[in-house]
């Protein structure tokens, strides 16, 4: 997969011989560090060249020539995240509260001697504001690096179900 566009579809299991039990660890604690509200930390789990990128229609090719709901570098992941923090933030006071949920993990694709893979989940996020729940489902894409014992997020790809539809301003991540 080069570096924005969609895999294609791998056996159900995905890539064979792969304990996909790391994989799926990282990844709970990713929505870990955001139900947290601990933004930092989400932020550096990037790398420095991370993307994050949430499509606004289904099977967007390019974000550089549509519109996205999120298409964020490391730069604009801290502008968010000092926006975030504002004491006045009319959209986040009071704060949102979230619960992140990963199923469904399948590692797509494997370089185990570049420590580089693309793992694929079914996500959930559940946001409450002011009595108000929302709720954003879909299947997530990450490209991973190996560092260390655990991972640095390359890239970040979550395709929402319904992402073509109008939202209500999104301020916290998914």
């Amino acid at each position: 997969m080069d570096g924005l566009s969609l895999p294609q579809a791998t056996e159900p299991g995905g890539v064979a011989g792969i304990d996909r039990e790391q994989f799926e660890l990282f990844l709970i604690h990713e929505g870990r560090l955001l139900d947290d509200r601990r933004f930092e930390d989400w932020m550096n789990l990037f790398t420095e060249d991370g993307l994050y990128w949430i499509p606004s229609t289904p099977n967007q090719a390019d974000p550089y020539k549509t519109a996205s709901l999120f298409f964020d570098d490391r730069e604009l992941m801290k502008t968010r995240i000092d926006r975030l923090r504002h004491p006045r933030i009319h959209i986040q006071t009071p704060p949102s509260r979230t619960n992140h949920m990963v199923s469904n993990v399948i590692v797509e694709e494997a370089d185990e001697t570049a420590g580089v893979y693309l793992v694929s989940s079914s996500m959930l996020m559940s946001e409450c504001r002011l009595d108000i729940q929302r709720h954003f489902s879909g299947r997530q894409y990450h490209r991973l690096e190996r560092a260390g014992e655990t991972f640095r997020i390359r890239l970040k790809r979550v395709h929402l179900i319904n992402c073509d539809s109008p939202f209500e301003a999104m301020a916290v991540p998914i």
